[in-house]
């Protein structure tokens, strides 16, 4: 059984990695609908938090059907980052996590995400400062390092777990990487062999398929997978490595009617949350990624993108399953 402190996340955790607009509570509901076992929310400025900011209060909001879920902060000094974590425990959730991977230069030019990795006293200081600020169990998403020349992750796992973490998640690339490049685990495994580390490992860059899960499950001793990019249009994905886990066979791929009813919900539940204006524009970006394969699918798309009516919406996504229903769709 793996557990983060007492969440218990069952014998191998598959998690909803933490992504900006996009874990929000629409999407994380459509992942713990197809059986992910632990989600993140959208990573916080901790900054906004303590100022009470409309966009980054709203991130707080979790719901039961959730659970256990994580909320994750991230910020650069230390007074912030201690205020805000008594904030998040107030949200409760089941673990406080810091994020210490994002690559995004805005982020990293304030030293916090994965800027922080350019000196790591600080990122063990301010991780102490925010297990000692909260009763919740405080989790780390990271990388392997800066650049190819200071991936000191396995000094990190150490150090991290020294000052109380309960868990560590760890991109397969350095800042200096992005997203570019194949995502290289051989470090996450040595990690896994290093007796002096007890804590869940979570591994975390290019899942994007049964097979591979569970090779990289197999080949690097993990605790568990954290899935980002491949769940964005597809939160089968959880479902499909589990059934896989459990009987080495690769399940067919949703249907045209399970696609667009995921889409309907999606902005159902995205309208609810936001508003109407913000809810219709912010869930543009998802069509593509639903319906990505089908056949002459840009007209209905463009549709999509280009009107605010609810009502014209839904009747397009009915008009999308009218028209593909007898589609057999390949992965």
């Amino acid at each position: 059984m793996v557990k983060i402190g007492k969440v218990e996340l069952g014998e191998f955790p598959l998690l909803l990695a933490p992504m900006e607009d996009v874990s929000d509570p629409p999407f994380r509901a459509l992942c713990k609908k197809q059986g992910c076992d632990m989600m993140y929310t959208e990573f916080i400025s901790v900054e906004g938090l303590i100022r009470d900011a409309k966009k980054s209060v709203q991130k707080l909001d979790v719901y039961d059907y959730e659970r256990p879920i994580g909320i994750q902060i991230f910020g650069a000094e230390l007074d912030s980052m201690m205020r805000a974590a008594e904030i998040v425990e107030e949200a409760k959730p089941e673990v406080l996590d810091i994020n210490f991977g994002c690559p995004v230069k805005k982020v990293v030019c304030k030293m916090a995400g994965a800027g922080i990795l350019q000196d790591l006293d600080r990122m063990v200081k301010l991780t102490k400062a925010v297990v000692d600020s909260t009763n919740l169990p405080v989790t780390v998403k990271t990388r392997l390092g800066w650049d190819d020349k200071t991936k000191f992750i396995e000094e990190v796992a150490e150090r991290l777990q020294d000052v109380g973490i309960k868990a560590l998640s760890i991109h397969g690339r350095t800042r200096k990487q992005m997203y570019k490049g194949e995502a290289d685990w051989s470090l996450i495994g040595k990690i896994k062999e290093n007796p002096r580390v007890t804590i869940p490992i979570f591994g975390n860059g290019d899942i994007n398929s049964p097979e591979k899960a569970k090779l990289y499950r197999e080949r690097y001793g993990v605790d568990g997978i954290m899935i980002g990019r491949a769940s964005i249009g597809y939160p089968w994905i959880f479902r499909e490595i589990k059934h896989y886990f459990a009987t080495g066979e690769i399940l067919a791929p949703p249907t045209i009617k399970e696609r667009v009813d995921a889409a309907r919900q999606h902005l159902r539940h995205s309208i609810e949350w936001k508003g109407l204006t913000l809810g219709v524009l912010e869930m543009r970006r998802h069509y593509s990624n639903y319906f990505r394969g089908l056949p002459n699918v840009k007209p209905f798309r463009t549709k999509l993108v280009t009107n605010f009516e609810p009502e014209f919406l839904f009747a397009v996504l009915d008009e999308i399953e009218a028209t593909y229903t007898d589609l057999v769709w390949s992965r």
